[in-house]
């Protein structure tokens, strides 16, 4: 039988001095001490952002590749559709076509957001000269000079000597070269920044221009562990533990049928949905809400708690 205590009562029995300021200024001065210690041993390492002018300085060939690609519209950008262009129809389920319905929001023609229009602003006279050549063209021609040289750089070793005696190329190597060394100058990088707002914050344009990438930024993510196929949505860089979180999301991607549908993240997303709508109402959900009373895990867990109870 518990005895009851009168809190009116005072305390007749041995007391002793207690320091709170002490206490609190000594817990502060340990765990600041232990937090700065462990996260110099064990943080993340601080790599250095990824770039349009790291991209072409490192790895020029692919950076022209890729911008060829915008020009030829072959890039993922040029057939993404919604909310960037109308490309593509989008993922769907069923009568679900949320990428359709949420419309272009954020409109992107990759030719001329990544390639012309940076082009047009930038302090190069054969660049400019080459800009108007291929405005003046019929998209069928422009479509031809591309595609031909998008060929010729497969082969490329250099992306600014590709020879082009027969002019199969039209203004796209002068277009390419240009863009190149508006690129390795660092000034793509801010031209595709701010040709929005005046304010460097929107980095969609040079995300979308390095994720077309087939060599440099997918060679960078599978380095640093953050492919598909590695999970990376659960890491930092490198091997480094991240949203741990996440793997739920993560583990249909792996899974078919979701691996091989080109419907994956409509499909993920809305599993998730209803997982989640499920998690919530548990507590009202006739069959699972009596789980607990069927398998009383929770009393040998608490098994101290319930002989007292008992």
């Amino acid at each position: 039988m518990t005895m009851k205590v009168d809190p009116s009562v005072k305390w007749s029995g041995p007391t002793r001095p207690y320091d709170l300021i002490k206490e609190l200024a000594v817990a502060v001065l340990v765990i600041g001490l232990l937090a700065g210690g462990l996260s110099f041993l064990f943080s993340s390492p601080d790599e250095k952002a990824v770039t349009l002018k790291s991209w072409a300085q490192t790895n020029p060939v692919d950076f022209a590749q890729t911008a060829t690609g915008e020009l030829a519209g072959t890039t993922t950008s040029a057939s993404y559709g919604p909310p960037y262009n109308k490309a593509a129809s989008g993922q769907h389920f069923g009568i679900l076509k949320l990428q359709d319905w949420s419309g272009v929001r954020i409109p992107i023609n990759p030719a001329k957001s990544f390639v012309l229009d940076p082009l047009a602003s930038y302090n190069d006279v054969a660049g400019k000269d080459a800009v108007v050549a291929w405005n003046a063209a019929t998209a069928n021609q422009q479509t031809a000079w591309a595609t031909a040289y998008a060929d010729a750089l497969g082969k490329a070793t250099d992306a600014t000597a590709v020879a082009d005696p027969s002019n199969l190329y039209g203004p796209v190597p002068t277009l390419i070269t240009s863009l190149l060394n508006m690129a390795k100058g660092g000034a793509l990088d801010g031209s595709l920044l701010t040709s929005d707002s005046t304010l460097p914050t929107n980095f969609t344009k040079p995300l979308l221009f390095l994720a077309d990438s087939e060599g440099y930024f997918a060679a960078k993510a599978e380095e640093q562990h953050l492919g598909g196929e590695q999970w990376g949505v659960m890491n930092e860089t490198g091997s480094w533990p991240g949203q741990s979180w996440l793997w739920l999301f993560s583990f249909w991607y792996q899974v078919d049928p979701f691996k091989s549908s080109d419907n994956a993240d409509t499909i993920v997303m809305l599993l998730m949905g209803l997982l989640t709508l499920l998690l919530a109402l548990v507590p009202v959900l006739p069959v699972i809400r009596k789980i607990p009373y069927k398998i009383p895990i929770h009393r040998l867990i608490w098994k101290g708690w319930y002989s007292k109870k008992l």
